[in-house]
């Protein structure tokens, strides 16, 4: 495993939220999905990731009109298994409120399938309100993802806002760009 740079001790983190998804792909196909511009505007509803696959990389997930929203750095690199990034939402204030956010990608073989675990840890504990965001939309995206690389479709998925959520920043006083 490759170590991250001493400012981020990623030991310290807690996962928060953690999902597993079966795909009928490849690990590489998965991989291309997970890091490319070209994949992810298909299945994270028009979201572009710029990824520099080295440790120290940058991560930058764009949205569609071309603005950065999250930025990060590639903590591991393990093409095409294993992928930690920081995952910081470019809301004035977030991450000095909330603190840092790793977001880990595991990728195995399952037989014809590749088992895609994707795991969400934080720096510092979070309430469920806060949390409720990602777990609203991380289902969504990783099984528009699979839809992606099974069909050549991803799914039409409507959601309303994270309520709960941007309720939760706003009363922290959390400015929502």
């Amino acid at each position: 495993m490759t170590e991250p740079g001493p400012a981020l001790d990623i030991a310290t983190f807690r996962p928060e939220t953690v999902y597993t998804i079966y795909i009928a792909a490849t690990p590489e196909k998965v991989w291309q999905a997970l890091t490319s511009a070209e994949f992810s505007r298909q299945y994270f509803f028009g979201f572009a990731i710029e990824a520099d696959l080295r440790t120290g990389g940058a991560f930058i997930v764009r949205t569609p009109d071309g603005a950065e929203h999250i930025s990060g750095e590639v903590i591991v690199c393990e093409p095409p298994h294993r992928l930690t990034i920081t995952w910081d939402v470019n809301w004035p204030g977030l991450v000095e409120a909330l603190g840092r956010t790793l977001v880990t990608y595991e990728i195995e073989q399952a037989g014809a399938a590749v088992r895609l675990t994707m795991t969400e840890a934080h720096e510092r504990p979070l309430s469920d309100d806060i949390l409720s965001g990602g777990r609203q939309g991380w289902p969504a995206i990783l099984s528009s993802l699979k839809s992606l690389l099974e069909t050549g479709k991803p799914l039409a998925v409507q959601m309303a806002p994270p309520e709960r959520m941007l309720a939760a920043l706003k009363a922290m006083g959390i400015g929502l760009s």
